[in-house]
């Protein structure tokens, strides 16, 4: 990423000036809509000095500034709460968030599952490991009421939050054992037209029965792992539906790793 190559010379400059250059971890860099963020793992508390030139640094380069002293501490040195956009809508995170890493790829798979899904005014929608709802929220602006359960509770905080903040009233998270029988949920008794997933790398192999159950007209299953996907998608295959089409979207560029997008639609 262009913005982010043209720091490295500066941030190494940077670093490597630090009296406690020892002591650092690794860096990371993020570039959202909101800006450029810089998270930087160290593992021995940092001088004053240091500390106070690292936040001269991301003055003058515009970042915001974060510094991990721990795996499980973040301490904001500079910025605002970072965000980015998906479909129009603003979806604010911490840097210890999952998001997609490509913001543009991103905004393209966003938009297919939108249209895959054929979302109407009256449907019921169902988003499972929905995160802070990157899918969930802009399906809310096109159905009747959306669902999202996530298994991590900052997620689901960070959803409702996202939610309140864009002004969508008809979309509700839960946090939820994933790997339990989530149609005996309160909010699961109505039933759900469609439904939407995007499981990790280890793949849903404990969902697929209970979204069978729910019957859905149409499926969107967003996948980072072709092999788990290939074995969930017999599931769905053996209960009656049929694959209507298939996608690869390049989010890890350069590397071996893709995106996949399939859509399910019972016979």
């Amino acid at each position: 990423m262009p913005q982010l190559e043209a720091l490295l010379p500066d941030l190494r400059a940077c670093l490597g000036s630090l009296q406690g250059i020892r002591h650092l971890g690794h860096v990371e860099l993020v570039q959202a809509d909101s800006g450029t963020l810089m998270i930087l793992r160290h593992t021995a508390p940092l001088s004053r000095a240091d500390n106070e030139k690292l936040e001269r640094f991301s003055h003058s380069k515009g970042l915001s500034l974060y510094l991990a002293p721990q795996s499980e501490i973040l301490e904001t040195v500079s910025g605002q709460t970072p965000w980015y956009e998906s479909n129009g809508l603003r979806l604010n995170f911490s840097p210890r968030d999952f998001i997609q890493v490509n913001a543009g790829v991103n905004q393209k798979m966003v938009a297919s599952a939108l249209q895959w899904l054929d979302v109407q005014p009256g449907d019921r929608v169902l988003d499972l490991f929905c995160g802070m709802g990157n899918f969930t929220l802009p399906l809310a602006t096109r159905a009747a009421s959306v669902v999202g359960v996530e298994g991590v509770p900052a997620l689901v905080e960070k959803g409702r939050e996202n939610a309140q903040q864009n002004g969508l009233h008809n979309v509700t998270f839960f946090h939820e054992n994933l790997e339990e029988d989530v149609t005996r949920q309160p909010w699961a008794k109505n039933g759900f037209d469609k439904i939407l997933l995007d499981p990790a790398r280890a793949g849903a192999a404990g969902v697929m029965q209970h979204i069978i159950k729910l019957q859905p007209g149409r499926i969107v299953y967003v996948s980072c792992n072709p092999a788990t996907l290939a074995r969930d998608s017999e599931a769905l295959l053996r209960a009656g539906y049929q694959i209507q089409r298939l996608a690869m979207l390049d989010m890890f560029p350069h590397t071996g790793h893709l995106e996949s997008m399939v859509l399910f639609e019972h016979s």
